[in-house]
Formats: structure tokens, sequence, C-alpha cells
């Protein structure tokens, strides 16, 4: 499997021959350098672990801000030292894409659960509120794990599968997928090929 990691540019939109306008996230993937190589016979499987954007005053222990385990189908031909490029997913159609949605804060029942509201009149108390049924009043009692109530709404890892690959632009290490993609620009994204 065919792995790199990149960060999120933005937004634009490439017009195809036939007329159409795609909208399109850029997403610029420096060279990952090979930090270690797992096998199967040490590690019980095999992966590639790479480091993506070199701090500039690297410690003993860190060299890079990012690093992630991509595991392989079978052993690597690569040595540690090596670079993984986007020249590598110039065959690859879909890519499946991993990132850190927006956070959003606190928010209530209605944005984040898509509740509906309330009625309106003078009489009502019950405007934007999550209403009745928080949990059982019999033995044990509590709220149950999962209930829908107001709280923080976003951060969450989102992956995308099955994305298309419009194009690849290898001078620049950049990689165009079709559509939206999780995160703000600038955010950490894991691109996998399908």
């Amino acid at each position: 499997m065919i792995g790199i990691l990149g960060k999120k540019i933005g937004m634009t939109r490439v017009v195809a021959d036939d007329g159409s306008v795609i909208p399109v996230s850029v997403i610029e993937c420096s060279p990952n350098e090979i930090t270690q190589i797992k096998t199967t016979e040490k590690d019980g499987y095999p992966a590639l672990i790479l480091g993506f954007d070199a701090l500039k005053k690297p410690t003993k222990t860190k060299h890079f801000r990012h690093i992630a385990e991509f595991r392989l189908e079978k052993e690597a031909e690569k040595a540690k030292g090596d670079k993984v490029t986007v020249e590598s997913f110039q065959e690859v159609k879909t890519v499946k894409i991993t990132g850190t949605s927006r956070g959003k804060g606190f928010a209530g029942v209605i944005k984040r659960w898509n509740f509906s509201r309330g009625p309106e009149s003078h009489g009502s108390h019950h405007h934007r509120q999550p209403g009745s049924g928080a949990g059982p009043r019999a033995g044990g009692g509590g709220v149950p794990k999962g209930k829908k109530f107001p709280g923080r709404m976003g951060g969450d890892q989102v992956t995308k599968t099955s994305t298309p690959l419009v194009g690849v632009d290898i001078e620049k290490n950049l990689l165009i997928v079709k559509g939206a993609i999780p995160g703000a620009p600038g955010g950490l994204i894991r691109i996998t090929a399908n």
C-alpha cells in the first residue's frame, strides 16, 4: 500500500476537457523520509514509518514534527533514509484521506445532533433545549454513554474513502483530489492509495 503524509493547502477548481468544473482540494506532500522499516520476521508485519515536516532544531529523539506508520502487503524494497514522494501516486486513481475535522467549540443539540426546535409560543419553555428523557430512574440510574447532549463539536478524526485523484504535480509536490477533505488549511493529512 502506498502512503504519504501531507499538509492541506486549500480548495480551488479544475476545468475538465468537456468544460465541466470540478471542485478540488490541494495537498502539499513534501518528500517523506523513511525513519524505520518493520518486517514480518522482526515485528510480525511489514510496514514503513514515515517522517514529515523536519524540525529546524532536531533533538536526540525527535527529528520530525509528524510521524506515521503505513502497513504494507509485502516486505519493503526501500531502505531507511529513503524518500517517499508524490511520484508514487502517478498510477493511482482513488485515495483514502484521513484528517482532523475543524473544531466548532461547544454546541447545542440542534447544531450538534440536528434536533428539531420546540414550540415557539409564549407559554412554551422548550425552544432549543434537548427535551426530557436524560436517563432512567430505575436502579442504577445515570445517563447512558453516547446519549445525544450538548458538548464539544468537531475536532474528530475523519476518513474519506475512494476519493478520486485528479492530478499529481511532481515539481511542486502536490496531490489534487476531487471535493472537500477534512480539516483546516495547514492541517495534517494522511493519504493512502485504495
